[in-house]
């Protein structure tokens, strides 16, 4: 279930490292070093207090490949390597592969896309360790004030 929101901002998310709906790098997936891409954004509404991030795979029933909560309201940007360094104040949940932080793309067979959403936030979301997509969805609901999104493709052919 995807959180509710009155709101019709919308933020901005880019990545220094691929174009929207373009190739993602091989570094980011699990044929490469696997480090998390480099994210940048603008337009959080006034009031934004938090925000927090899920990338899924479509292609591949929403498998989660990473999911954030904690992002400083003010921030604008999520270096490259970000997950797993404790920078920021992040918090991490659990993706799909039973890890927390950040887990690079690694389809089976052909070209798979990574759907990248930030939530801009009215307040920081009550979330427990080992938390996942879910749980963070829940925890947003009510207090979406806008949304952006990022679409990555890879193949491992």
């Amino acid at each position: 279930m995807r959180p509710t929101s009155t709101a019709t901002a919308t933020l901005t998310l880019s990545s220094l490292a691929f174009g929207d709906r373009e190739l993602m790098p091989r570094k980011f997936s699990c044929d490469g070093s696997e480090v998390s891409p480099p994210l940048s954004w603008s337009g959080a509404p006034k009031g934004t207090r938090s925000l927090a991030l899920i990338v899924e795979d479509p292609d591949a029933g929403d498998f989660v490949h990473w999911v954030v909560a904690g992002i400083p309201g003010e921030s604008e940007r999520l270096d490259e390597g970000a997950s797993g360094s404790g920078s920021d104040g992040l918090v991490e949940g659990s993706n799909s592969f039973g890890k927390t932080g950040w887990g690079g793309p690694c389809p089976p067979s052909g070209e798979h896309r990574y759907v990248f959403t930030l939530y801009a936030l009215s307040q920081a979301p009550p979330v427990q360790k080992g938390f996942d997509a879910a749980a963070l969805r829940d925890a947003m609901s009510g207090n979406v004030l806008a949304a952006g999104e990022l679409i990555g493709r890879y193949s491992r052919g």
